[in-house]
């Protein structure tokens, strides 16, 4: 049976140093919930906390409305896969699967019935009589998440769990992973450094920055509308450009971005604080497929730097006339790709940009939200 983890003022500490202030947070059932940040911003310690294996020095994890602080580990019902496997190299790939079960003393009958199903899900049947070394990467990741899942825990911990798979076969697992999740049924809790992979996993995801979520939401409201430049720079890549906005009439704003050009901008909610003032100076993210390339020179002028070509798409790296170098993303074309020296004019996809006050901490655009 999977729960619900609710997590209310979680505080950790290592001595004087806090690395998680009072953390709330609350993990659906059955959800799959990624932790997401860089090295050292506490999502590893989170998510060890909810093990069991790092101590609480505030705070309550519920699982469901039970409270598990005092609670030891093993008897937290979860299981858990570590970016090393940690699977035992003396055992086949079934007698590793069987571990969980047979220490909780079930019949051989039961056990062999669970292995068995459980190999069928994870889609390694053919390597149950195998040892470890015999296996390739992506075969011992599913023994370690086969054996993780068999005893049927309440809560899935995945600890960057694709980190030592080569590119292809991250792609390869993480889809696994994903399809025996929604299969299973179980309440996950994954964490990684790796944006593309948290937004392909995951049903929710929490940005984390110094032990403190900058942004909760789905991959889509994270990636369209990041709550600050944190984490619109942390999710996929953009180009952060300084600008400003005036009130407009009807309540739009005119955005003025570059050396004169101007867009006028319908979406976009200032707080009452801020909107006393007529005109804000601004941050302005623009992914780089959101920017427009202009055949009657109007917009911002742009010098082509260099370029990437990568098959579908190609990469240009341009300077604009203020001397900042963003990147730009357009379709490849059969014809001859942009030359480096070559003066081109942007505009912007109006719509899909964001706008941020002059510090980055607070998105203007309407539907951003935490």
């Amino acid at each position: 049976m999977s729960v619900t983890i609710t997590i209310q003022d979680l505080v950790k500490k290592y001595g004087d140093t806090t690395v998680i202030p009072e953390l709330s947070l609350e993990i659906k059932q059955g959800e799959f919930f990624t932790l997401l940040g860089p090295s050292g911003c506490g999502k590893t310690t989170l998510l060890r906390m909810i093990a069991g294996f790092n101590s609480i020095e505030g705070g309550t994890i519920h699982f469901n409305e039970r409270v598990i602080n005092q609670v030891e580990p093993g008897k937290r019902n979860i299981g858990m896969v570590f970016q090393s496997y940690a699977i035992f190299p003396h055992l086949t790939v079934k007698g590793n699967i069987a571990f969980g079960l047979e220490n909780r003393k079930l019949s051989k009958a039961e056990i062999n019935a669970k292995v068995d199903d459980i190999l069928k899900v994870v889609q390694i049947e053919p390597y149950k009589d195998r040892m470890p070394k015999n296996l390739s990467g992506g075969q011992q990741q599913r023994v370690a998440l086969a054996r993780a899942i068999v005893i049927r825990p309440d809560v899935l911990l995945m600890d960057e769990p694709l980190s030592n798979l080569d590119a292809k076969l991250r792609v390869d697992m993480r889809n696994a992973i994903k399809d025996i999740q929604r299969e299973v049924g179980i309440t996950t809790v994954y964490v990684t450094h790796d944006q593309e992979e948290a937004m392909a996993v995951s049903d929710r995801i929490a940005v984390m920055k110094s032990g403190v979520i900058q942004h909760l939401g789905t991959p889509q409201e994270i990636y369209q509308r990041p709550a600050n430049v944190f984490v619109a720079t942390f999710i996929g890549r953009t180009n952060i450009l300084a600008g400003s906005i005036t009130k407009a009439a009807g309540g739009s704003y005119a955005l003025q971005l570059g050396s004169g050009y101007a867009e006028e901008l319908s979406n976009i909610e200032v707080p009452r604080a801020d909107a006393a003032a007529n005109t804000l100076n601004v941050q302005i993210s623009v992914r780089p497929e959101e920017f427009i390339l202009t055949e009657d020179q109007t917009g911002m002028k742009a010098t082509i730097v260099h370029s990437v070509f990568l098959g579908q798409n190609t990469h240009y790296f341009v300077d604009l006339a203020s001397g900042q170098r963003v990147e730009i993303t357009q379709e490849s074309k059969a014809s001859q790709i942009l030359e480096p020296g070559q003066v081109i004019y942007l505009k912007v996809k109006k719509e899909k940009i964001n706008v941020y006050d002059a510090a980055g901490d607070l998105n203007y655009t309407r539907g951003a939200r935490l």
